[in-house]
């Protein structure tokens, strides 16, 4: 008792927390040594003789007035311990001059031995501002476009190219040479992530630059702007960017002139809502955040004998394409859209209208949570100005929303100012890597990344990415025997980590790479079970994009590791017969849908819904990785049960699943069945979402119904009794 009695003073001596503030101890890794430090004494059977000493003297002499120890005597046994525990506290030094992010500029010394001119072209959607850049890109002797999508890199090799003159295409996947010899050409069209920076240029285009500050994303924004080597860097994005974009370029000496834009083509925000889909005209575009909203709302316009487009995030590339086209086409009969935010950049479509099925959407914060919120002024801006483009059929644009009460709402997010942007992304370099792993030899490569990013010291105008992604790879491929810089490609590797079936290819891969086996096409055939046929349901169309995925991931590796993975054109060649097939699959939506509908069991829903989430005014909701808003039952039933029963079934809501979207399929949705058979119309619904909502914030569901629903059913009890 006197020696823990003892250790507990010393763990709380603000002298002691010094001297292990100064030995490289933060708080959090002061705890955790002292808590190990504890354990080892009180519960070892035996401990070094000067340790035992020292304790000794201590619990002799404490009460004395001449003590025989003090509590401060321990700290070098602490240290060396802490130092068995944490094995970087004895290279700190080293460690910290490693992951000194505080001068990102002098990374790139071939950017910072010539002088560069920084032209910002700012203004928004179909203001016209890439255009000008990128004529000054075909007009140079030698460029490279960086943009943020594939479809965006691809429409501007196709312009180059069509314009005479010789551009290459390049992203993580592939490289499409101009040249038939596979000469590389002095013009070059990439996703950012691609670019190089030791290639000299007369003219860079960096598109989309507010994205600096994408939390995962950010850090190839600012590698492109510090360290593209050439005479001339056109950035083109928000005016919200151009305070950070003209700081960081005085930190390396260069100035910024900014050219503004304003849109081309004016655009209405409407005095009315839609209200419902009767309402709708050729041209329309309902914009959804979800992929459920999506399924629900092209089956109820073609249900209306309309045909539609659907354009969503993880269909591939070429069916956007041809779904953008089909809309596009005015001897199509397809005349209304329906989309996610996808739409906001990368496809160019003839819209007359943007219609809001949702103001809220899911987004992943700083520190990788997801949330549910309102969309940012930033956002509604992008998916807005897709309205009226100039060039298209359409001079004007117009924009509102699907229900009355989220009107106001945009209005008021449409005329707030865009927040501009703080700080630009960093990420740790596999160099860097590599040096902490020197010091660190026996951390995984989880930790080392922990540790770096622990130790990082920033300024002001810059932040460390969000790691989550690469941790998450680099704890699931931990146990393959793999170097370090393979097994730095491998976590890098661009994957959804919520698709299991990709996440397992991705393991698949690992080990057969490890074993030194080369990954050939009738290996990934086997894998994949391919050839593969048309879906015939919403479960197999998802199928069907993650394979899409795994073999974008075998192509990414291929570029990486050509000996590992040599059969990159015999898997582009299905993956393009794959295209056509999900293409089939997305014209026939409607079918796939009713099919998941038959299928499941009677008054069960295809997919969950989401609108209980939608509905919601400003109120930021942080959930789990996994968490996925459960269906319009929740609210149904809410509005239903009294008492007792409707608090336990909110709670059960708000508690809510970590499951994926796919394995809600077949849940009861009392909401869908009453539609179907006609007793509810979507109306009423609403309706009763409004008046559950009303009640909610009123407080009548709140503690006090709750304690007197309690009360009520005790007296109730006592009645029985």
């Amino acid at each position: 008792g006197e020696v823990l009695k003892n250790l507990n003073k010393f763990y709380k001596r603000k002298e002691i927390q010094r001297l292990g503030a100064e030995n490289g101890l933060d708080a959090r890794l002061f705890h955790q040594a002292f808590i190990s430090f504890r354990k080892y004494i009180m519960e070892s059977s035996a401990v070094s003789a000067d340790l035992h000493i020292i304790l000794n003297d201590i619990c002799c002499g404490a009460g004395k007035i001449c003590l025989l120890g003090h509590v401060d005597d321990l700290f070098p046994f602490f240290l060396r311990h802490a130092k068995q525990i944490f094995p970087m506290l004895d290279c700190m030094d080293d460690l910290r001059k490693i992951s000194d992010l505080r001068l990102p500029p002098n990374w790139y010394p071939d950017a910072r031995a010539i002088q560069r001119k920084i032209i910002f072209h700012a203004g928004p959607t179909n203001s016209g501002k890439t255009y000008h850049a990128i004529q000054r890109f075909l007009s140079a002797k030698s460029g490279i476009y960086c943009g943020p999508l594939k479809l965006l890199a691809h429409e501007i090799f196709q312009k180059s190219n069509d314009a005479n003159v010789p551009c290459d295409l390049v992203t993580g996947e592939e490289r499409v040479y101009a040249h038939e010899d596979a000469r590389p050409a002095a013009h070059i069209a990439c996703t950012i992530e691609m670019c190089s920076t030791n290639t000299p240029y007369e003219v860079a285009v960096i598109d989309e630059i507010q994205m600096i500050r994408d939390p995962a994303r950010g850090w190839a924004w600012t590698r492109a702007l510090l360290g593209l080597c050439a005479e001339e860097i056109h950035v083109c994005g928000e005016a919200a960017a151009i305070d950070l974009v003209t700081e960081l370029m005085y930190t390396t000496g260069e100035e910024v002139e900014v050219q503004n834009y304003k849109r081309l083509t004016p655009l209405t925000v409407l005095d009315y809502p839609l209200e419902s889909l009767d309402n709708l005209r050729p041209g329309d575009c309902i914009v959804c955040f979800s992929k459920n909203d999506i399924y629900s709302v092209s089956r109820q316009i073609e249900a209306r004998g309309l045909e539609c487009a659907v354009i969503y995030g993880s269909l591939p590339p070429g069916t956007k394409l041809e779904q953008a086209k089909k809309f596009n086409d005015p001897d199509d009969p397809c005349k209304i859209l329906v989309a996610t935010d996808a739409i906001g950049m990368g496809l160019n479509l003839c819209i007359r209208r943007i219609i809001f099925n949702s103001i809220v959407k899911p987004t992943i914060n700083e520190k990788g949570e997801k949330e549910i919120d309102s969309i940012t002024t930033s956002q509604a801006l992008q998916i807005a100005g897709r309205a009226g483009r100039y060039g298209s059929s359409f001079k004007e644009g117009e924009v509102t929303t699907m229900h009355r009460d989220d009107l106001a709402q945009l209005k008021e997010i449409l005329s707030e100012p865009v927040r501009p942007v703080k700080a630009a992304g960093l990420h740790p370099t596999p160099e860097q890597i590599e040096m902490f792993a020197y010091h660190l030899p026996d951390a995984t490569l989880s930790n080392l990344i922990d540790i770096f990013v622990s130790l990082s010291q920033v300024d002001g105008l810059y932040f460390v990415c969000n790691i989550d992604d690469f941790k998450f790879l680099a704890d699931m491929i931990q146990h393959i025997p793999l170097n370090l810089r393979s097994r730095y490609v491998f976590c890098t590797a661009p994957l959804n980590r919520k698709e299991p079936f990709v996440c397992t290819t991705l393991l698949k891969f690992a080990r057969q790479f490890s074993r030194n086996e080369p990954l050939t096409f009738d290996w990934l055939c086997r894998h994949t079970k391919w050839p593969l046929a048309a879906p015939k349901n919403i479960k197999e169309l998802v199928h069907l994009e993650a394979v899409h995925d795994v073999f974008d991931l075998y192509l990414w590796l291929s570029y990486r590791f050509m000996d590992m993975f040599p059969d990159a054109v015999l898997v582009r060649d299905i993956q393009k017969k794959l295209d056509d097939i999900i293409q089939i699959g997305v014209c026939n939506i409607t079918k796939l849908i009713r099919a998941s509908q038959s299928a499941a069991a009677p008054g069960t829903a295809v997919v969950p819904e989401d609108f209980p989430f939608s509905r919601t005014k400003r109120d930021t909701k942080v959930i789990s990785d996994h968490h996925v808003a459960k269906s319009t039952e929740a609210l149904s039933v809410a509005v239903e049960i009294p008492g007792e029963r409707r608090a336990k079934n909110l709670k059960a809501y708000r508690s809510a699943t970590r499951q994926e979207d796919l394995k809600s399929h077949g849940r009861g949705s009392l909401a869908n069945r009453l539609l179907r058979e006609g007793l509810l119309t979507q109306e009423m619904l609403r309706q009763l979402e409004s008046e559950w909502q009303d009640q909610h914030r009123n407080g009548r569901y709140g503690l006090g119904s709750r304690r007197d629903d309690q009360n009520s059913s005790k007296e109730t009890g006592k009645k029985k009794k």
